[in-house]
């Protein structure tokens, strides 16, 4: 195993946007500590996404496992956010190895639009209309995150809030440029609805990364 460990680390490379150690803002986990590793390479094209810059992957340099590791290992993380961009694009299965060795806890936020590799502690689904998730996704979801922009996203919501898991939690999040028109709509609806909750991004509103 520790063999195996080794050559992972050693040849296994990431293309990351960024990463940074933080609060996390949204959904299930709000203000917990985590290092968010941000993976660059997104086709899924969501219009309102606020980290378009990591759609290309060709701008940003590749890191090792070993080098990812080690820049976790200078923070008092004990939580590790897989992020992007759509995470993944880029197979998952060395890099939760190497994490899973040092005993951190692992999330993925997902859109759910290529198969699934890693091993999770949370799965985070946010699927997206422009390119929906694989059905193979849905088995393995802790959270559903529906990104409301409009209010047909009701609908879509609970479309795939039925594909999830019984004890899945459920959340809808207002889209950053129009949350003083969708949030109103998405207090009145958990209110109709309480199988849902209200997921805002509040590193926004507390000015943090």
């Amino acid at each position: 195993m520790a063999d195996l460990l080794e050559n992972k680390m050693q040849f296994s490379q990431y293309v990351i946007m960024e990463h940074f150690y933080t609060l996390q803002g949204e959904g299930y986990w709000t203000g917990i500590p985590a290092y968010f590793v941000r993976l660059a390479g997104c086709d899924v094209g969501c219009h309102w996404c606020d980290v378009k810059e990591s759609w290309d992957d060709s701008k940003f340099p590749h890191y090792t496992v070993e080098k990812i590791i080690q820049n976790i290992q200078n923070t008092p993380a004990l939580r590790v956010v897989i992020t992007g961009g759509e995470p993944l694009q880029q197979n998952m299965d060395a890099l939760c190895l190497a994490l899973k060795a040092h005993q951190y806890k692992i999330h993925l936020e997902t859109s759910g639009a290529y198969s699934l590799s890693g091993r999770w502690d949370w799965i985070c689904l946010s699927p997206k209309k422009f390119k929906q998730p694989l059905e193979t996704i849905y088995p393995f979801v802790n959270e559903l995150k529906i990104i409301i922009f409009n209010p047909s996203d009701f609908e879509f919501a609970e479309h795939h809030a039925q594909l999830c898991p019984e004890n899945t939690i459920l959340y809808l999040q207002p889209e950053w440029s129009r949350k003083d028109k969708m949030l109103p709509l998405i207090i009145d609806y958990v209110k109709r609805n309480p199988q849902w909750r209200v997921s805002l991004q509040t590193h926004k509103y507390m000015d943090i990364l």
